[in-house]
């Protein structure tokens, strides 16, 4: 059974580490808006499986270092948490959620009714493409 459920930000860092930047210290994984933003993490039998953080700016919500756990990909965690965090959004007044994604991920957000923008940047050598779904009420 999967289990949803909004975290302190200190809770993201080791699973942000593994998955997305397994190169990089712990202490990087620290972001400074973490402090200002809503942290969430899948657990499936008590183990924590995926992690996304959300941040609002007015209307417009982004969704950063979402990560799942290698063993649990393919299994719907992934799935779970970007369907709750967007109703989380939307019930929070979200009128954009959007995200940076990484380039072999965009077919996943396409899949949820996220639209390609064209805007395409690289960083620390991985390429990503602003990708966003526009709520209409």
């Amino acid at each position: 059974m999967l289990q949803i459920e909004q975290i302190r930000p200190e809770l993201t860092w080791r699973l942000r580490r593994e998955v997305l930047y397994p190169n990089s210290e712990l202490s990087q994984m620290e972001m400074d808006e973490d402090k200002d933003g809503y942290h969430f993490g899948a657990f499936r039998d008590n183990q924590l499986a995926g992690v996304v953080s959300l941040f609002q700016d007015g209307t417009d919500f982004q969704f950063r270092k979402f990560a799942v756990v290698a063993q649990a990909q393919g299994t719907g965690v992934g799935t779970a948490l970007l369907n709750y965090i967007m109703n989380f959004a939307i019930a929070e007044g979200a009128q954009r959620i959007w995200c940076n994604a990484r380039v072999p991920a965009i077919g996943f957000y396409l899949q949820f009714g996220f639209e390609r923008t064209g805007k395409l940047f690289s960083k620390n050598g991985l390429s990503y493409e602003i990708m966003e779904k526009i709520i209409r009420m």
